[in-house]
């Protein structure tokens, strides 16, 4: 057993003396990563997106949100009243709102969905998620995406009186 035992052993010393003098031999290289170019400022807005489950608007305005730079609807783009708040007519409408917002020299966005919100529904439409990975598929950073669907804190009644609507 002794011969096995200098048998494994030896393989163990020389391998740590080749490491030590690769270590010693081999300069370190310190790796330069390139500057990325920027043409210029960058330049933010916001995309506030309503969407509901008849319709789904997409409104591109500065930071501000005081001046339109794009909007489009899912009615647009689709010919029937009943796709007008589908995935696919809200995937085009942003599209749309992409493609004029890119020649107008945008660079990011942060995105703000909104449901009806109020007495109605306080989840956004079909057409909101799609809408939001065309927009981010657009070639654009996003910030931050926020959820401004109005929240009443104490409200008119909703329709239907008392017992609720009777069918």
């Amino acid at each position: 057993m002794s011969e096995v035992e200098a048998e494994v052993e030896a393989p163990v010393e020389t391998t740590e003396a080749a490491v030590e003098e690769q270590k010693t031999e081999a300069p370190v290289e310190e790796q330069n990563q390139p500057e990325t170019k920027k043409e210029g400022p960058e330049k933010w807005g916001i995309a506030h997106i309503y969407s509901s489950y008849n319709n789904t608007i997409i409104h591109m305005t500065d930071l501000t949100g005081g001046e339109t730079v794009a909007i489009s609807s899912g009615g647009n783009h689709v010919n029937a009243d009943r796709y007008e708040s589908s995935p696919f007519a809200a995937m085009k409408a942003a599209n749309a709102v992409v493609e004029s917002t890119r020649t107008k020299g945008f660079t990011g966005f942060h995105i703000r969905v909104r449901a009806v919100g109020g007495v109605g529904s306080r989840v956004p439409g079909p057409g909101a998620q799609a809408a939001i990975r065309a927009l981010a598929r657009g070639g654009f950073k996003i910030g931050r995406i926020d959820d401004v669907t109005p929240i009443p804190h104490d409200t008119t009644r909703k329709k239907g009186g008392k017992r609720g609507r009777r069918v």
